[in-house]
């Protein structure tokens, strides 16, 4: 199983729906002002056979090799720059050998995990937002931020080396909506797109992809606010399995995905009690990601809230009971780095409780965790985390949102664009 957890801080349509204000003297929009913000959410995806971790800082890669105990360079050799720009989106593929990374400066890269060399560079025409891998390593798909999905498509040699075509194809689009999240079911007969619109769409990936994917499976609608996590489970005895979503108002919930039907809710912020005031409005934190185990029977669920309200940035533990069509708080939120025992062991009627390691238990140590997060000093002052916090909170802000301009703005922006076709 692919676990991947993204630290991000609240936003999205809160700060969409916040009136702007009209700066009269030079026409630009309120909100413009702060858009010269870089900072992006860190963000962590671990190996499925937990081979190494990679996390994403900024424009910045950190890969750590599990088994060789050692941190890892990459190497792009495509002929393009490596990222310079803030990385929105990194995932494994199902089968461990290939990685991608994607994000603000409008690249896809493609890594081979046997060496660690960039295998491709495929320049998108808009910032990236998501991206997916295909079960069976043939395609990879992106998102940017008009809300058009693109395809690349994968071959492997004979060397076990995959061969990646250079263009990518629109299959399908969520009409100017940022897609926020990406997911192919398990048997790749589906692929699952959230926007920060509430919506999440279930489309049914073609057997030619290239001619465009149009046939929508369902609509999962329920969220009144963006959606920021997907997760694909498959239990046994059930033939299409489930879907489970987080998003930003604060819940997780649990869809038949071939119909669309809602089957359970869990209000995340309420059940652990995570209630905040920030003086202007009350609310629960935001859930800003989620992974489940194989069988779907836990979900580990990050959330994150303001700092200044709340000293909570952790992971809300799951449990869900297909049976019986629930989701439950199984662990309280504390402030982890890594669980062990995330699956349980269905031999043992006690079953295994996931557990929290110390510095000292994780594999590779303290030597990952310095690796990973850069220095550790850091994650322990109080007010470098608060700083970070809101501009992370800025930043997403500023994603989530569309700007407006006045109309001799948008004339000057037309004729400054870099991304026009060539005729």
């Amino acid at each position: 199983m692919e676990e991947s957890a993204e630290i991000v801080s609240d936003g999205g349509h809160e700060a969409a729906a916040a009136a702007a204000i009209m700066d009269t003297e030079n026409g630009l929009v309120e909100e413009e002002k702060n858009m010269d913000v870089k900072v992006a959410p860190a963000l962590i995806s671990v190996h499925p056979f937990e081979k190494s971790v990679v996390v994403a800082v900024g424009s910045e890669l950190r890969l750590f090799n599990l088994e060789g105990d050692c941190s890892v360079s990459l190497k792009d050799d495509s002929g393009e720059p490596l990222h310079s720009d803030a990385i929105r989106a990194i995932t494994f593929g199902a089968n461990g050998r290939l990685f991608v990374s994607a994000g603000d400066d409008k690249l896809v890269k493609i890594w081979a995990t046997s060496s660690w060399h960039c295998l491709c560079s495929v320049s998108a025409d808009k910032r990236v937002s998501a991206v997916a891998i295909s079960h069976n390593g043939k395609y990879v798909a992106f998102a940017d931020k008009f809300g058009v999905i693109w395809l690349i498509t994968l071959d492997e040699d004979d060397a076990n080396q995959s061969k990646v075509d250079n263009k990518a194809v629109p299959i399908l689009g969520h009409y100017c909506s940022i897609v926020t999240r990406l997911e192919f079911s398990p048997d790749d007969r589906f692929i699952a797109s959230s926007d920060c619109d509430f919506k999440i769409r279930i489309t049914a990936f073609p057997k030619r992809p290239l001619k465009g994917a149009l046939e929508i499976q369902s609509f999962c609608l329920g969220h009144n606010d963006y959606v920021s996590g997907l997760s694909f489970a498959c239990p046994s005895g059930y033939d299409h399995g489930f879907l489970f979503s987080g998003g930003g108002d604060s819940t997780v919930r649990l869809w038949d995905f071939f119909s669309g039907l809602l089957l359970a809710t869990c209000e995340v912020g309420a059940k652990a009690e995570l209630f905040q005031s920030t003086g202007t409005k009350d609310s629960y934190p935001p859930v800003t990601d989620l992974c489940s185990s194989s069988d779907g029977t836990i979900i580990a669920v990050a959330i994150q809230s303001d700092m200044r309200y709340c000293s909570l940035h952790g992971i809300v533990l799951l449990n869900c009971d297909f049976s019986d069509r629930t989701l439950s708080v199984a662990k309280l939120p504390t402030r982890i780095r890594v669980i062990s025992g995330f699956c349980k062991d269905r031999s043992n009627d006690n079953g295994h409780d996931p557990i929290v390691l110390e510095d000292n238990e994780v594999p590779g140590g303290r030597k990952l965790l310095s690796h990973l997060q850069g220095s550790p000093d850091v994650t322990k002052e109080d007010a470098a985390l608060a700083a970070a916090a809101e501009a992370v909170k800025v930043s997403m802000r500023n994603m989530l949102i569309k700007k407006e301009y006045t109309l001799d703005k948008r004339e000057l922006r037309k004729r400054n664009r870099n991304d026009r076709k060539l005729r």
